[in-house]
């Protein structure tokens, strides 16, 4: 999915759009080899953490990739497990885009 990611940040620069990521690898030097090789420029974070509880526990993943698209306010309006498809994905996200963007100017 890394590619369209990045096609995502960089078509929604400038917009009230962030990607965040966390890689369940267990090896920090692959992530951060991962992390360069397919050019992550947004914030991805470590599955694994040594002061609590594994993010994928915390927020019950059930298997990799699993996406949660959360609204301006902090809601999550969309979850999916496995990719939902470049289109689908888009879609979504460009309608929270446009609705931060209009509750923005309100």
């Amino acid at each position: 999915m890394f590619p369209h990611e990045r096609s995502l940040v960089n078509k929604l620069n400038g917009k009230p759009f962030v990607l965040i990521g966390v890689n369940g690898d267990g090896d920090p030097t692959k992530i951060e080899k991962d992390l360069k090789d397919n050019q992550i420029t947004w914030r991805s974070f470590q599955n694994q953490r040594k002061e609590s509880t594994e993010i994928a526990k915390e927020w019950n993943l059930k298997g990799w990739p699993t996406l949660y698209l959360i609204d301006h306010k902090g809601v999550i309006k969309k979850k999916w497990v496995g990719g939902p498809g470049n289109e689908v994905l888009d879609k979504e996200v460009e309608k929270l885009v446009a609705t931060a963007e209009k509750d923005k100017e309100s």
